[in-house]
């Protein structure tokens, strides 16, 4: 279902729900959002017409595709959907650049971030609506960055495929939006839920920074805004980066880590970050 403007297509499929109004094929698509959001409240910036932004339902229709129970481990949401999104996003660059390795930079960004480097591609936030324990349907909002080349809100480190392309093979290229989601939304039914042990176990060998010792950094988790009501900013408290190894991800979605002394560290979503 395709939309032309809408504040966020999260918002609008939940609305949608609520009424009691059908989803054709279980996924609106727009060209532009007035409100986009990323995890946490973040924004997501997008050029209208240029990237890809859409909401899937994940519903009982789209469950009962798969070979595991879903619902009682949401986080393997996130898992379907960062896999299909990195296995068609590099299976489309390496089609249109002619490049044979030009997905080997593309990885997982725990917990679901797509990156090509050191770079932000794409984007996914989750929102799911529990009946008591378990998962009665979930929202999948993915903003993926298509064609954009230039970003204003001062994001630090956003790429589109289109650059990608254009950086492999020095040929500049618009990629067809619409194309990019089925491709996406195939992967999903016919890879990513039907086979899940082979899904979870890519998604594992893809992560971001798998191999080697890097830098995090602590978070403290907090719910209030990032800016006081006279406009100063609000101070996060310091914390001192440490060196350590992505040792494992659990069902649950926290990270293990491995310090330099051979500790293990477990966190949340936003209980640590890397540097970057």
């Amino acid at each position: 279902m395709y939309i032309k403007s809408t504040n966020s297509t999260n918002t609008l499929m939940k609305e949608m729900i609520a009424r009691g109004e059908p989803i054709p094929d279980g996924c609106i698509y727009t060209g532009y959002q007035t409100a986009g959001r990323g995890q946490t409240g973040n924004g997501w910036e997008s050029e209208a017409d240029k990237n890809l932004l859409c909401s899937i339902l994940l519903d009982d229709d789209f469950l009962e595709y798969s070979e595991t129970d879903l619902k009682s481990s949401p986080f393997f949401l996130n898992v379907l959907i960062s896999v299909a999104l990195h296995r068609q996003i590099g299976e489309l660059l390496w089609l249109y650049s002619g490049v044979d390795d030009i997905d080997q930079p593309l990885s997982i960004k725990w917990p679901n971030d797509i990156y090509y480097g050191d770079k932000k591609l794409a984007g996914i936030l989750i929102e799911g609506v529990m009946e008591g324990s378990r998962l009665k349907y979930a929202i999948a909002g993915i903003g993926l960055n298509v064609n954009q080349t230039e970003w204003h809100s001062g994001a630090p480190n956003p790429i589109s495929m289109r650059q990608i392309r254009k950086e492999a093979s020095g040929m500049d290229f618009d990629y067809d939006v619409e194309d990019v989601l089925v491709s996406i939304q195939c992967d999903l039914v016919e890879n990513a839920l039907r086979y899940f042990d082979d899904t979870w176990k890519y998604y594992k060998e893809h992560l971001y920074r798998r191999e080697g010792f890097w830098h995090f950094v602590e978070r403290e988790v907090s719910l209030e805004p990032t800016m006081n009501a006279d406009g100063r900013e609000l101070q996060a408290k310091s914390q001192e980066p440490f060196l350590a190894r992505i040792k494992d991800v659990l069902p649950t979605g926290e990270i293990v880590l491995e310090d330099q002394e051979g500790q293990l560290r477990t966190y949340h979503f936003k209980q640590v970050r890397y540097v970057i």
